[in-house]
């Protein structure tokens, strides 16, 4: 088992790794039963929240992965696992392929400091070990880029950063 540990070097391996540490186990009693399928959950949220919320910090992305976590929660038309949630046509901008942060989301190392918090955050969120801390949004945007039109259908629950959340 500790050779297939050794290959699980990178960002999958990290975001595995963080997940396990999200769960509170030691390094040492790693299970490495579903780390396929964990590491490309946690490495897809961690690639979107350092896309859309990166210059928001900590709190933005922690934020962002909330509301990956909610709409997965509530599944159906969104998709029902955070991976389908994340890669959901236009839903998140850094999976746009027109966007700029889109080859740079799917190019991020973990060299760069936010994308290695990023990865905590994603890791936690998978382990079920990340707080709410938008009181349940589905939805959010930066009203210094765009309104969007179901802004106005929906609730208001919080501003975090440059973000606003909504129900």
């Amino acid at each position: 088992m500790m050779k297939d540990a050794l290959l699980m070097i990178g960002a999958g391996g990290l975001a595995f790794a963080a997940y396990q540490v999200a769960k509170g186990k030691p390094i040492t009693s790693i299970d490495f039963t579903n780390a396929g399928q964990i590491s490309q959950e946690v490495d897809t949220i961690a690639r979107t929240i350092w896309g859309e919320a990166r210059g928001e910090g900590e709190r933005g992305m922690h934020a962002v992965a909330n509301v990956i976590m909610n709409r997965a929660r509530v599944g159906g038309w969104w998709g029902n696992s955070p991976v389908e949630v994340c890669l959901k046509p236009s839903q998140f901008s850094a999976w746009n392929r027109n966007d700029p942060n889109f080859d740079l989301a799917r190019k991020v190392t973990t060299q760069d400091a936010q994308f290695r918090l990023a990865l905590q955050i994603a890791g936690r969120a998978i382990a079920g070990t990340l707080d709410d801390i938008t009181g349940g949004a589905t939805h959010y945007f930066n009203p210094n880029v765009v309104l969007p039109s179901w802004a106005s259908a929906l609730t208001r629950l919080t501003d975090i950063g440059n973000h606003r959340f909504y129900v």
